[in-house]
């Protein structure tokens, strides 16, 4: 590998790493809006949990937690392979 490749290559690895400390940010942020619906289903007394509406913020929740799980593993599953390829070009 020549050093323009490289550094073209190092530039790119970079960039991901800033788009993942983003995405990170942005993954944290969903996480609040998840435990600040589950607290607002939580803190409703139990008949309004069981309304149409108090469902509906648990579903809400719910949906939220599964998101950001499924969030989380993307953003984990592509820093490992930004951290692969940093260290194959730095062998």
């Amino acid at each position: 590998m020549n050093k323009q490749r490289r550094a073209k290559i190092e530039a790119e690895v970079l960039a991901a790493q800033t788009a993942i400390e983003a995405l990170r940010f942005a993954l944290q942020n969903l996480q609040d809006l998840a435990t600040e619906e589950q607290d607002c289903f939580d803190n409703m007394p139990e008949g309004l949990q069981a309304s149409e509406n108090g469902q509906r913020i648990e579903e809400i929740a719910q949906a939220f937690d599964s998101a950001n799980s499924t969030f989380e593993s993307a953003i984990d599953d592509v820093e490992s392979a930004i951290e692969e390829i940093g260290e194959a070009v730095n062998q």
